[in-house]
């Protein structure tokens, strides 16, 4: 293959379409909330299966292609149930406590924490030493990351068994303490999270900034810019 063409499932068209899947859910499932109609939801789960097959879907796997075929159809026939909407009280739960696994995985001994790594390859990338008040503040930033993932995807399981009619309390027939509307458990799990994640990573960056004035991106722009330009196989191996 040319090495200026990427792999499938790679490059810039693959990541916008990554971007518009990631963006599309919480709006998909904000509608099916606030509509209560289970095809809306069978939408947004349908995009994150899409989101999670992208790749061997481009490199035209059967599999991949049967598991989205089977899911569509049985996304589309709990579509008439409420087990569509319930199904969407999963991601805001399994997804933040994944990630957090993921960082919490990485300070274990032996490891290298996640974002001491991709730390490590810009300033590599730019020719510049990290420091080791540097890397302590990166291991520092990966456990705060962990914390606050696993904070938020606790709190997503409190509204997901207080939530009414279909919440998980509410399925065995258990009358939750503090019980939520589905539009208020949407506007949390779906609109407040990525308030709470965009803040602290702005506050985080703005902290950064004082603290390590000496870096190799301009802005926040730049910084996310050059973590697109690392390359698939980086991500990819950070991620295992």
């Amino acid at each position: 293959m040319s090495a200026d063409r990427p792999e499938p499932g790679q490059g810039p068209v693959a990541l916008a379409l990554r971007v518009l899947l990631l963006l599309a859910y919480p709006v998909l499932s904000h509608v099916a909330s606030l509509r209560n109609e289970g095809l809306w939801a069978a939408a947004a789960l349908a995009g994150l299966v899409l989101l999670c097959l992208l790749e061997p879907l481009a490199r035209l796997r059967p599999w991949a292609w049967a598991v989205l075929l089977a899911s569509c159809a049985l996304l589309w026939w709990l579509g008439g149930s409420v087990w569509a909407w319930m199904l969407l009280l999963a991601p805001p739960v399994v997804f933040p406590l994944l990630v957090a696994w993921g960082f919490a995985r990485s300070l274990l001994p032996g490891q290298i924490p996640l974002i001491t790594r991709i730390v490590r390859a810009l300033y590599a990338r730019a020719g510049m030493p990290v420091t080791v008040p540097l890397e302590r503040y990166t291991r520092r930033l990966s456990g705060a990351w962990a914390v606050v993932l696993l904070v938020l995807a606790l709190i997503n399981l409190v509204l997901a068994m207080s939530a009414v009619p279909d919440g998980l309390l509410a399925a065995f027939g258990i009358q939750p303490w503090w019980p939520v509307t589905h539009e208020q458990w949407s506007w949390c799990a779906n609109i407040a999270d990525w308030g709470l994640i965009g803040g602290f990573f702005a506050l985080e960056y703005a902290v950064r900034s004082q603290l390590f004035p000496q870096r190799p991106y301009r802005n926040a722009w730049d910084f996310m810019r050059q973590m697109g330009q690392l390359g698939p196989a980086f991500w990819r191996d950070l991620l295992r």
